[in-house]
């Protein structure tokens, strides 16, 4: 019995270290700026337009709670108040008009409530403000391509890169941006409806042929973050991820000028290279 019960001990050691191992693992993985294992929430803020989808996202989470456990709470009562055998003869009330009072101002109240900081998150995600530098996301079947306006001839194609992690969102040409600037980001597509959307910047806007978005973010953190477009653009649609990589000022100044001698001319072999990753 002593032997058997230190071998379930070993045994229950040896799964809590593969537990701690696994857990350490997953956290290896969950890098900011990409999606965790498991993650059932919203990606970490790296910007002020995120931190305030985070609060407004924790404002409504308590909205929903407090409403579910009071619908919860009155069907408990109706049950165990209102059945037969508590209650053998129904009342014959037809209306309260407290009741009726209460059920339309009390809906009409959370709502408001709700509309004001979703009306102000909406201004803030809308109204650019005076930007450092800006960047033009062009979509296409099925990449991006990137202009710096303010930087000169830059321009470049940004494919996904099959062979590189995080798989289906590493790319080949990042685009990279400095920390803690204004970043006015425009927006438009070459053939169909894109949208341009990193999760850990807040920001979501659709890329139409003909008409020139834009959008704005202010990344707080340095390091890698992802998105993809996010409007159904054709087959490969899952496969067109957008990659920015946030820098300091120095190192963007000398990406500047790297990037002035590699990307001066535009690539003629985008087409081709996307049907290339597309097939892999």
């Amino acid at each position: 019995m002593t032997m058997s019960r230190g071998r379930i001990g070993r045994q229950m050691l040896g799964l809590a270290v593969l537990a701690v191992a696994i857990m350490a693992a997953s956290g290896a993985f969950a890098e900011m700026g990409q999606p965790k294992p498991w993650e059932l929430s919203l990606q970490a803020a790296a910007s002020p337009v995120m931190d305030s989808v985070h609060r407004f996202h924790t404002f409504l989470l308590a909205i929903i709670t407090a409403i579910t456990l009071l619908v919860m709470v009155l069907l408990v009562v109706v049950m165990v108040k209102f059945n037969a055998r508590s209650n053998p003869v129904p009342s014959r009330t037809t209306h309260n008009t407290l009741i009726e009072v209460v059920w339309t101002l009390v809906p009409v109240l959370i709502l408001v409530g709700i509309a004001i900081p979703s009306f102000r998150l909406l201004f803030e995600q809308l109204d650019v403000p005076k930007s450092d530098l800006t960047v033009k996301a062009t979509g296409k079947q099925w990449y991006w391509s990137y202009t710096y306006p303010d930087n000169g001839p830059i321009e470049f194609d940004s494919l996904m890169a099959a062979e590189k992690q995080p798989r289906l969102l590493a790319v080949d040409n990042e685009l990279v941006v400095p920390v803690n600037k204004v970043i006015r980001v425009q927006t438009t597509a070459a053939d169909v409806i894109h949208s341009f959307a990193v999760p850990a910047f807040g920001i979501k806007i659709d890329a139409i042929p003909g008409r020139l978005n834009e959008t704005w973010f202010k990344a707080t953190k340095e390091g890698m973050f992802y998105g993809q477009c996010s409007e159904l653009c054709g087959k490969d649609h899952a496969f067109m991820p957008i990659a920015v990589r946030v820098v300091s000022d120095q190192e963007f100044a000398a990406w500047i000028e790297d990037a002035k001698k590699k990307f001066a001319a535009f690539p003629t072999n985008a087409v081709a290279s996307a049907d290339a990753v597309a097939t892999k």
